[in-house]
């Protein structure tokens, strides 16, 4: 386990390092630059940019946690008809590919003949080219981001709130507490140890977001012509671009180790503040 680690891990980790104070020639072949990188890194609009777009992306997902809390609790009612079925739809979307989730989406966000367009027309709602206006595209991605979490995240809710004892809510009902306060008093609480394991997830998964906005801005052809690409792309996209398309390798990987060092320090403020809010039993 020890060597695996040491292989598949630590290695590349170690790797990207050197390589973040290398150039790479236009043959291959690395050329030590020092910390030539990183400070470029400072001086380059575009990754300002990606920061800026990745952590608003971030926000808003975090900010889906709740409504994902809000339906596992729904979705708990034991009165509820048609449970499994409602699971199994909101957990779909987490078992489809990426690719045909954007494919999907592409098709509902055009701007011409798009589903949501159709839809706001029938009220008399001008629609828009909703994956191409720099101003809306990022907050359209996000949605999507939402969507396709929403299932992990209430398999983790449901599994809490299995765990929390029945006498609570029955002695909340005696005490005739409604269901606004026993919410907030009783299933917050008790749920908050599943809510800073999805909290944690979902920062490390969309400050890593790559996949969902490549096939939302790029060109049937594979080309990123998408005029709101500055403005939704995340610093996973940026390196990405930088290493493998612009095939500056020590640029690219200079970002790289930023964005793990980054994941790094908020996953730690993160457990130290737990501490505040996380309730054990």
């Amino acid at each position: 386990m020890t060597i695996g680690l040491a292989v598949f891990y630590l290695w590349p980790i170690a790797q990207m390092f050197y390589y973040s104070f290398t150039k790479s020639g236009p043959f291959g072949g690395q050329t030590w630059i020092g910390t030539a990188n990183y400070h470029a890194l400072v001086d380059e609009p575009s990754v300002v940019q990606a920061v800026v777009n990745t952590l608003v992306y971030t926000a808003i997902q975090l900010a889906g946690i709740p409504l994902a809390v809000l339906f596992a609790t729904l979705l708990n009612q034991r009165g509820l008809r048609g449970r499994s079925i409602y699971r199994a739809l909101y957990f779909l979307p987490v078992v489809t590919m990426p690719v045909a989730v954007a494919m999907l989406w592409r098709w509902m966000y055009n701007g011409d003949y798009g589903v949501i367009n159709y839809l706001l027309s029938m009220v008399g709602v001008r629609g828009m080219h909703w994956a191409a206006d720099p101003s809306v595209a990022l907050y359209a991605v996000a949605a999507i981001g939402i969507w396709m979490s929403l299932g992990y995240n209430l398999v983790i809710f449901l599994a809490g709130l299995q765990g929390i004892p029945a006498e609570y809510y029955e002695a909340a009902a005696i005490d005739g507490s409604g269901a606004a306060r026993t919410f907030l008093r009783i299933t917050v609480p008790l749920l908050s140890p599943s809510i800073f394991f999805a909290t944690i997830l979902t920062m490390i998964n969309s400050l890593q977001m790559f996949d969902l906005a490549y096939m939302m801005m790029s060109t049937p052809s594979g080309a990123s012509g998408n005029p709101a690409l500055p403005r939704v792309r995340t610093i996973a996209y940026l390196f990405y671009q930088k290493a493998f398309v612009e095939h500056d390798l020590g640029f690219g990987a200079a970002i790289a180790f930023v964005l793990l060092g980054f994941i790094l320090v908020m996953t730690f403020i993160q457990f130290r503040l737990q501490k505040r809010w996380v309730h054990y039993g």
